[in-house]
């Protein structure tokens, strides 16, 4: 009897110990995909940005976020989306219920003086893993999430996303998050 419970100890111990290097393997690789997803989508709108302004900064944003976050789901196998409170895009960027609580996390903390770099949110229920990392209102961003806009963003903004609640943002808000999912039950 004494052996079965060493044996049980043991067992209980691996398990905890692979169980908390496979949260800390699926945590490094959620942050390696949303660092590539930033990667990819933020020289694409400054460029565009600086070389044919904000409306086309918009135009490519409405087509190229979509694209990197359906491209690095489909090579990774993780389900990749940017979420917000104020979504501009509401097919894509409404949060679910999980998604909208960490996101109100996010703006008590940020009210509490927490750097928004530093937010983000792991957790591994119901055979699923599902992380979110904040982003940040930087000066670039306010030309089109901020309170004021050129007629000329608007106007390209109704175009592109005609319910777009994105706006009135301050530098340094959370503007929203990369979130992402990976279901680790077997098919």
């Amino acid at each position: 009897m004494k052996s079965i419970l060493i044996l049980s100890s043991l067992m209980l111990a691996f398990c905890t110990a692979v169980h908390a290097q496979t949260e800390r393997e699926l945590r490094q690789e959620a942050i390696a995909i949303t660092q590539a997803f930033v990667a990819q989508l933020k020289p694409e709108l400054k460029n565009a940005m600086q070389t044919k302004g904000p409306s086309h900064a918009i135009e490519v944003c409405a087509s190229r976020a979509p694209h990197i976050a359906d491209a690095l789901s489909s090579e990774s196998g993780w389900q990749v989306s940017r979420v917000s409170l104020n979504q501009r895009n509401a097919s894509r960027a409404t949060p679910d219920k999980w998604e909208r609580g960490v996101l109100q996390q996010f703006d008590t903390l940020q009210a509490q003086g927490v750097e928004v770099a530093q937010l983000n949110h792991e957790e591994l229920a119901d055979g699923r893993y599902r992380f979110m990392q904040a982003q940040l209102v930087e000066p670039v961003c306010l030309v089109c999430h901020g309170e004021n806009r050129s007629d000329e963003v608007k106007a390209t903004l109704q175009q592109y996303y005609p319910d777009d609640v994105a706006v009135g943002y301050s530098l340094g808000q959370v503007r929203g998050a990369v979130s992402l999912s990976k279901n680790l039950q077997q098919k």
